[in-house]
């Protein structure tokens, strides 16, 4: 009959080393680079769907690179002030962050404003669903990292 491996037993307090391949000034720069490169796809795709496939200007241009700093700069400030926050109010925060980003994507094809909060409404909430799970699985009551 097989049993599982016993586990080291950490002293009370004491919270698991955790595998970190880069350093700390690695994970800042990737956090940067991330919401960078999600801004400007973000930008393009709503420039994209406010031309509607008409010739590209400069409104539309300027359009484009205000939406994807906008974004980029909520998702800096979401990746780096969430985590400190509770997981309900982490959750929250990711659901209101996707749902107001793909309402704002859709209500650039000219469709209707209740449309465009609908499926705003319903992406948040399948975020904050999803997120919640997340952090309450992988968190213990006072928001520590558990493995």
């Amino acid at each position: 009959m097989t049993h599982a491996a016993p586990r080291t037993q950490l002293m009370p307090g004491r919270q698991p080393d955790r595998t970190r391949f880069f350093g700390e000034r690695a994970h800042v720069v990737g956090k940067l680079a991330v919401s960078v490169v999600l801004g400007l796809v973000y930008g393009y795709w709503a420039a994209a769907n406010r031309r509607d496939g008409g010739p590209i200007t400069g409104w539309n241009l300027l359009f484009g690179f205000l939406s994807a700093l906008v974004f980029a700069v909520l998702c800096m400030a979401l990746l780096s002030v969430a985590p400190k926050l509770r997981r309900e109010v982490h959750a929250v925060l990711w659901g209101a962050f996707s749902g107001a980003a793909v309402g704002f994507l859709f209500n650039q094809t000219n469709l209707s404003v209740l449309q465009s909060t609908g499926l705003g409404l319903a992406i948040a909430a399948g975020v904050f669903v999803s997120m919640f799970y997340r952090y309450y699985t992988h968190e213990d009551a006072q928001g520590h990292h558990i493995e």
